[in-house]
């Protein structure tokens, strides 16, 4: 899955902090948002680094069941770091299309499904996925 998007419902913001450029020429910043924080990468402009916009996220991973993807005991939406991944817990919706949505404190991210298939009974359960961090990027956008 490559370039599918996670749009914010419109009304969520995230402030926006620079912390380095990325090899490729692209800057990593720091969202802080109302369910946490994460190291992502950014494709706005450098000089509107520091301020708060609306965002759509792409992820370039797969949910990948009990590699990167597990049920969540708590259910409260969280974004946050755990040593070399991002992690995002959030309730969960399957599509007819074999795809997955995940929706993070109003935030909905698309996901692509590998295999194994998912367990049954996973619809509308709160799960925690761990993705890369080179495989998180924020696009701001204007309302």
């Amino acid at each position: 899955m490559f370039g599918k998007p996670i749009e914010d419902d419109g009304w969520v913001l995230v402030k926006v902090e620079a912390v380095q450029p990325a090899r490729s020429g692209t800057l990593f910043v720091r969202v802080h948002s109302a369910v946490g924080t994460a190291v992502v990468l950014w494709q706005g402009a450098r000089h509107e680094v520091g301020r708060e916009h609306h965002v759509e996220w792409t992820v370039d991973e797969d949910i990948v069941w009990t590699e990167n993807a597990w049920p969540s005991t708590d259910g409260a939406p969280e974004l946050w770091e755990d040593g070399d991944r991002i992690v995002l817990r959030g309730q969960l919706s399957l599509d007819e299309d074999g795809g997955a949505v995940l929706d993070v404190g109003g935030s909905v991210i698309l996901f692509d499904l590998a295999n194994p298939p998912l367990p049954g009974g996973v619809d509308g359960s709160w799960i925690e996925v761990r993705v890369a961090p080179d495989n998180v990027t924020v696009w701001p956008y204007e309302v």
